[in-house]
């Protein structure tokens, strides 16, 4: 849309309605296109975690990682299969299972993951706190190793260094804003959960913050109430990220995907390529504690659907990962 442009009433609102929608989508590309620019330079093969990383599981772990991979493998190739079919008033009607689609399947290969490290739980809180500690710790390569802490609603931001500034309203074209981008998702995403926090809080009496002049629970929240709970909210990584893709599917905004002007081919592409990217990774880990041989005969054993597609195009990836000596 130019200057120049003259649009109608009805144009006027639709461009209005559809720019939550728009916004969303930057900032997933944006995600995307900063794992594309990054994830080469440094491959997961040079990760100081990742090489010193070791694993012994019993057989009982083994299988509950098999199972999660599966599960995974399942959901990721469903995505894969919507996304092939490319009709854009049919992708937009998909929306309410491809949201959900993409955060389980990383959640699935999340799970066996966090096996590895011996972490088994169905929590969801405790899923995101022990991953958490893992992004900061170092087990993810540069990409999507960024994480938020701190105030409501001004967190610091870490591993991002252009996360800290206000992101244009166009999509991403340069590195930089795609780190702007995905910088002031952290803080939206930070801010939505540290207020979810306080009216989990002030709920209940015995947790609430009170007025020191009144005693009564606080209904509004000024700065230093903000403060006195910022270490409540822990670290807001690309896992809750992720999770706004499921909370939307769950609540009434998806609508607005649904309605909006947006490229929904692009959202599509965008979601794919992160999807594939953080269950490559998982895989990895998943690989190397299990052993090469044992995630190959899994792969192996795979109905054709399976093993004839992504996942045995990801296997020859993460062979070379596992197996080529690092360069100097």
């Amino acid at each position: 849309m130019t200057d120049n442009t003259i649009l109608t009433a009805e144009e006027q609102e639709q461009w209005r309605k559809s720019i939550p929608a728009q916004v969303f989508l930057n900032h997933f590309f944006a995600l995307y296109y900063h794992i594309k620019n990054t994830a080469e330079a440094n491959p997961l093969q040079h990760l100081p975690y990742f090489k010193q990383f070791e694993a012994t599981l019993s057989e009982t772990e083994k299988e509950s990682v098999h199972r999660h991979l599966l599960n995974s493998w399942n959901t990721e190739y469903t995505l894969r299969t919507t996304a092939q079919l490319g009709e854009n008033s049919y992708l937009r009607h998909t929306l309410h299972w491809t949201f959900p689609q993409a955060y389980y399947s990383v959640q699935e290969t999340l799970k066996a993951m966090l096996l590895t490290h011996h972490i088994d739980t169905r929590w969801p809180d405790r899923i995101m706190t022990e991953i958490s500690k893992l992004v900061v710790k170092g087990i993810y390569p540069k990409a999507v190793s960024f994480y938020a802490i701190g105030h409501a609603h001004q967190p610091r931001i870490y591993r991002l260094p252009y996360g800290k500034y206000q992101p244009g309203l166009a999509l991403t074209e340069s590195e930089e804003e795609a780190q702007r981008q995905i910088g002031q998702f952290l803080r939206t995403t930070h801010r939505q959960r540290a207020v979810q926090i306080r009216n989990l809080m002030q709920s209940n009496p015995l947790t609430a913050v009170r007025s020191e002049k009144t005693g009564k629970i606080l209904k509004r929240f000024e700065d230093q109430h903000w403060r006195q709970i910022s270490w409540r909210i822990g670290y807001t990584t690309i896992f809750h990220l992720l999770s706004r893709l499921q909370i939307s599917a769950n609540h009434r905004e998806i609508e607005r995907f649904v309605a909006a002007d947006i490229d929904i081919q692009l959202f599509h592409e965008s979601l794919l390529g992160i999807v594939s990217y953080m269950n490559f990774i998982h895989e990895a880990y998943i690989a190397k504690a299990v052993g090469l041989e044992t995630f190959e005969q899994w792969i192996q054993e795979l109905p054709d659907y399976l093993r004839q597609s992504f996942v045995e195009e990801r296997l020859a990836v993460l062979t070379k990962t596992l197996t080529e000596p690092e360069k100097a």
